[in-house]
């Protein structure tokens, strides 16, 4: 079976379009915005207020991530149930 190419002279069209579309990136890439985050005042009073976290509390926080990274912290399932029946009651 033979393939046989006519009129390579279309191909162009295909160039064409691809330099459309990395003029398109270019552009975009000069107009692109930035993000911006506005906290409340309110939010801002907030978070001055909390009170520092204690030392004991440190600590737990401290113990908790030292069992989750040596694979010994375990979940206690019944204690979960309990809180979620809680809530959702």
């Amino acid at each position: 079976m033979d393939l046989k190419i006519i009129e390579t002279g279309r191909i162009q069209p295909v160039h064409t379009y691809q330099k459309q579309g990395e003029a398109r990136v270019t552009e975009n890439a000069r107009t692109r915005k930035t993000d911006q985050v506005q906290i409340s005042e309110e939010a801002q009073a907030m978070l001055a207020s909390r009170q520092p976290e204690s030392a004991e509390r440190k600590q737990r926080i401290q113990e908790l991530k030292n069992e989750v990274a040596s694979g010994t912290y375990r979940v206690d399932a019944e204690k979960i149930a309990d809180k979620l029946w809680d809530f959702l009651k």
